[in-house]
């Protein structure tokens, strides 16, 4: 790899002579860093017009091949329903019977790899350069990256997972994680918290991490294109900008869209279970795609509106509403109970995460295939989007401090979550007996479990909102990251080409709602997730070998005593 040092210094004439931003809106670094010595431009390969009105900035190879095959799936699909769910199911069935320890181990390759570096010099390496600042403060930044996180797969499976876990690990059935504890209430109560936290946190947000760090690092440091191409310039060298390069970003649409395709869909059956629940709204198909339409065109209005003023402030809703609900069924749920067996939770995960997290060898495989490995593909599909996004939104932290905030802190917040809403369902049944959530369909479970506390019907609706504002944030979110991929690295193309992208998000949500329901969703993700996995563990390498060539912040030395 060579690099060549960012002349700016760090001194004031420096700066001044120095714009901070070049033409195509890749911000400078600031501070002396290792720029990486390349002939290619940011948009040499784009194709720039206008049409009917309307501007277009787009990587020419990029957006061709990757919206002419998803428009001819979404017409595949569309146009086959029937025959279409079968094949679906299929091709998830043998995805995760044969290959589910490829998705448990890159996942574990991720977490070691995220430990190594918050532990190493590499942690003082500061993205965007040596003096560069923070662009948003810390509850602002929470909330983003939070929000895009894994925002509707907390409100789905908040009460869901917890109790289908519990269930199972008490009736110590094949679907059991670590094949139970049958007839042992209290250690089913811990394995099924074990499991569920397990799933929402160090795990996936390793993966979010990594995918966003080395785009931060090789366009705030390196000064190339923020697209997922650059993390692999250290391995393929100038080579990444030719069809490589091109296989690696329009894999990365293509995981981005299907993984967020399967969030969109899952928030749509849980808010039109909702609605059906309160307002007795049809629960079906059309009633789901009248939702999806309604809320891609809310959408819309907020990708036009640009990063700060539409998703910030969306976000910012987000977890103001998140919160209200989570303090709401702290204080008139099993209060003392949550408070205490959140920590117990801790405690549990930590114990189990060896055995939970082992690709080999499982005697519980309906747990792990049928769980973990659907997790890790919806996660890992996710990787691109919510990575590009926390990038472009974390400039001015070092290492160290990016790696334990985006990792630690979504872990304690989901742990928190799960705990609330599990615990105070799991309670529900043992000391009342009802039995109501348990049997309910998982995108119903919330809904009646709220059901048996106060004001009932204003939380529910609550939920159901919670749930459209996360669909509306993931979108927006989805929308400018992709946008970002098929204009080459851009990150100020034309706004109409980010409402194409929303469009075609909920065009797919339809499609796969149409053709296979949930299981088709599943399908989905895992298809394009199991990719993209071996994408990642490579590009840990290129992400490891950049960071060596960065100038590190120097150790702060104790004052001596006088």
């Amino acid at each position: 790899m060579v690099t060549t040092p960012h002349p700016n210094d760090g001194s004031d004439d420096s700066k001044a002579d120095q714009p901070t931003t070049n033409e195509e809106g890749i911000r400078r670094p600031e501070g002396a860093t290792n720029i990486i010595n390349t002939d290619y431009v940011i948009g040499q390969d784009n194709v720039s017009s206008r049409i009917m009105g309307l501007e277009f900035d787009l990587h020419g190879k990029v957006f061709t091949v990757a919206s002419i095959v998803i428009l001819a799936f979404v017409f595949l699909i569309l146009a086959f329903q029937n025959e279409v769910e079968p094949v679906l199911n299929g091709v998830k069935n043998w995805l995760t019977d044969h290959l589910s320890w490829v998705f448990l181990s890159g996942a574990n390759i991720f977490v070691i790899v995220c430990i190594g570096l918050i532990c190493s010099p590499l942690g003082r390496v500061r993205l965007g350069g040596p003096d560069a600042k923070p662009d948003y403060g810390y509850f602002g930044w929470f909330a983003m990256l939070f929000a895009a996180g894994m925002g509707i797969g907390l409100v789905f499976y908040g009460v869901a997972e917890p109790m289908t876990h519990f269930g199972n690990a008490l009736a110590g059935n094949a679907e059991a994680p670590l094949s139970g504890a049958q007839g042992n209430e209290a250690a089913a109560r811990s394995l099924g918290m074990a499991a569920t936290i397990y799933h929402y946190g160090l795990h996936p947000w390793a993966a979010y991490s990594l995918v966003a760090l080395a785009l931060a690092l090789f366009s705030f440091n390196k000064g190339l294109p923020l697209t997922v191409r650059s993390i692999f310039y250290p391995i393929l060298g100038e080579r990444v900008w030719g069809w490589p390069g091109h296989c690696i970003d329009i894999l990365a649409v293509f995981s981005t869209l299907f993984g967020l395709a399967t969030s969109l869909g899952y928030g749509a059956s849980q808010a039109t279970s909702g609605l059906n629940y309160l307002f007795d709204v049809p629960n079906t198909t059309v009633t789901m795609t009248i939702l999806i339409v309604a809320i891609t065109i809310v959408a819309l209005i907020s990708v036009v509106s640009g990063l700060d003023k539409g998703v910030q402030r969306l976000s910012m809703i987000n977890m103001a509403l998140a919160f209200v609900l989570l303090a709401f069924i702290i204080a008139v749920g099993p209060t003392l109970m949550i408070a205490t067996d959140f920590f117990t939770n801790l405690a549990s995960y930590v114990q189990y995460i060896p055995a939970l997290s082992m690709p080999f060898g499982r005697e519980d495989e309906s747990f792990s295939q049928d769980w973990t490995t659907f997790y890790w593909a919806w996660w890992i599909s996710w990787s691109p989007f919510v990575g590009m996004f926390i990038a472009r939104v974390s400039r001015g932290r070092t290492v160290r401090q990016f790696l334990l905030s985006v990792i630690l802190v979504p872990t304690l917040v989901s742990t928190l979550w799960m705990t609330a809403f599990g615990e105070t369902a799991i309670h529900q049944q043992l000391t009342t007996g009802f039995q109501g959530v348990q049997d309910a369909a998982l995108e119903l479970k919330l809904f009646v479990m709220l059901d048996q506390l106060p004001l009932a019907t204003l939380t529910s609706i609550v939920g159901t909102v919670l749930v459209i504002v996360f669909f509306v944030t993931s979108s927006d979110s989805g929308s400018l990251v992709i946008d970002s991929i098929t204009a080459g690295g851009k990150v100020d193309a034309p706004t109409s080409q980010r409402v194409f992208w929303c469009l075609i998000e909920g065009a797919i949500a339809i499609a796969l709602l149409l053709g296979g329901g949930l299981e088709g969703l599943q399908a989905a993700a895992v298809s394009t997730g199991l990719p993209f996995t071996i994408v990642l563990v490579i590009g840990c390498y290129g992400l490891v070998k950049g960071l060596m060539s960065e100038p590190r912040s120097p150790k702060r030395k104790p004052a001596r005593a006088t």
